[in-house]
């Protein structure tokens, strides 16, 4: 008599491995009025198609985070990385909003209340528009602007933290906005997209010495890496092409400031596969915005990343899948590939998926959908977990991935 046998392939995480998803300000609060973004929504001209929505309302979650907080208790999450909105903050230059500092303060504290501990963005992208208006990151006393806020921050913030990231993407920040022209203030300007790195590094570096002036918590930098490779090996010229960008995404700016991060968060999403420079992907796994899921471009970075001797907390990881059909299986793959690197001594201490829901998705507005749940917005923006958010939602509870397990 003959058996069939279907082998169980666990991957278990390291002890007090931390779960969690991962939200911003802007596009999921609602109504950011100081800021340069809902400055750039609302005073869009007829001729100019971006972006594709205004934020509005967005879900709404300053008024409903609690309901929001509860559905990652649900989910079996022990930490929420989310962002403080400077421009609510700081909404006149100099003078520190009160009241939104303990709007803010009860966020932080309705997190911990459900045993989230809490990952804090101090900027995700959005700026006060005041700043914007004074030159913004090209600005050469941004660091000083930036550090001001960053004091407060950690004054009044910092009790309740268990971490900071000074800046979630600066590179993205600065190719997207100053050289892609995409974001506002929408330049196409390389020299000002370098200037504005270099401001974004001295900003971090003034930031995580005022903190830590305040503060023992730790502090780091939120990095979006993308994957480069060559179709061929041969391919001198692809090789060349995806060594040289792969070093502009990575050690240009994570190596003048390596003395100054307690951490390094990773957000990862697709991989750039280059045949003749020209994108070749060797894969049907793509998101409904067209990036190609490569999940073993995670595990090629972290290795990359080891180099550094810093923890290591994958912030952002996901999928624009509106139907939900593939994204268990972008769940599952990717963090099998997380446990390889930390087989191979990786020190990856934990993973937030975006994200928690759908939401404002920058100058794409509303149509992608990046979320665990979906915002009903024809139904008062109602929370409706999909399935992927109870897949998830098993793999935080037993701390594994179960290699078997169907995704479809």
């Amino acid at each position: 008599m003959f058996y069939n046998i279907v082998m169980s392939t666990k991957y278990l995480f390291p002890n007090n491995f931390l779960w969690g998803t991962a939200t911003s300000a802007h596009q999921i609060e609602g109504d950011n009025k100081n800021s340069d973004w809902w400055e750039w929504e609302v005073t869009k001209p007829q001729n100019r198609e971006l972006p594709k929505d205004p934020s509005g309302i967005a879900c709404d979650s300053y008024n409903r985070y609690e309901e929001d907080f509860d559905l990652c208790k649900e989910m079996h999450n022990n930490a929420a990385r989310f962002s403080i909105e400077w421009a609510r903050v700081e909404p006149i230059e100099g003078k520190f909003d009160t009241k939104e500092i303990e709007h803010y303060k009860k966020v932080i504290k309705a997190a911990k209340q459900r045993g989230l501990k809490t990952f804090i963005t101090l900027h995700h992208f959005t700026n006060p528009n005041w700043f914007q208006k004074k030159g913004g990151w090209v600005n050469p006393e941004s660091p000083t602007i930036f550090k001001r806020y960053a004091q407060v921050c950690a004054k009044e913030f910092g009790p309740l933290a268990d971490t900071f990231a000074t800046f979630n993407e600066p590179q993205v920040l600065a190719s997207v906005a100053y050289l892609a022209g995409l974001w506002p203030p929408q330049k196409h300007n390389p020299i000002e997209s370098i200037i504005v790195q270099i401001n974004l590094m001295r900003s971090h570096r003034a930031a995580y010495d005022a903190i830590k002036r305040l503060s023992d918590v730790p502090v780091g930098l939120v990095t979006n890496i993308i994957w480069f490779e060559a179709a061929s090996e041969t391919s001198v010229i692809d090789y060349i092409a995806t060594k040289v960008l792969f070093f502009l995404n990575t050690d240009f700016f994570l190596w003048p400031i390596k003395n100054r991060v307690d951490f390094i968060g990773l957000n990862y999403y697709f991989t750039s596969r280059f045949k003749n420079l020209k994108l070749t992907p060797n894969t049907n796994f793509y998101s409904d915005i067209g990036w190609w899921i490569n999940p073993q471009g995670i595990k090629e970075i972290l290795l990359f990343l080891k180099k550094y001797k810093k923890p290591i907390y994958i912030t952002e990881n996901g999928l624009s899948d509106a139907t939900d059909t593939l994204r268990r299986q972008c769940i599952k793959e990717h963090l099998i590939e997380i446990w390889k690197a930390i087989q191979a001594g990786v020190d990856v201490k934990g993973y937030f998926h975006w994200s928690l829901m759908d939401n404002f998705e920058w100058h794409q507005g509303y149509k992608p959908k990046f979320g665990l749940v979906e915002i009903d917005r024809e139904n008062n923006l109602a929370r409706k977990p999909r399935k992927s958010f109870y897949y998830y939602a098993k793999i935080c509870k037993n701390n594994e991935v179960d290699g078997s397990e169907p995704t479809e």
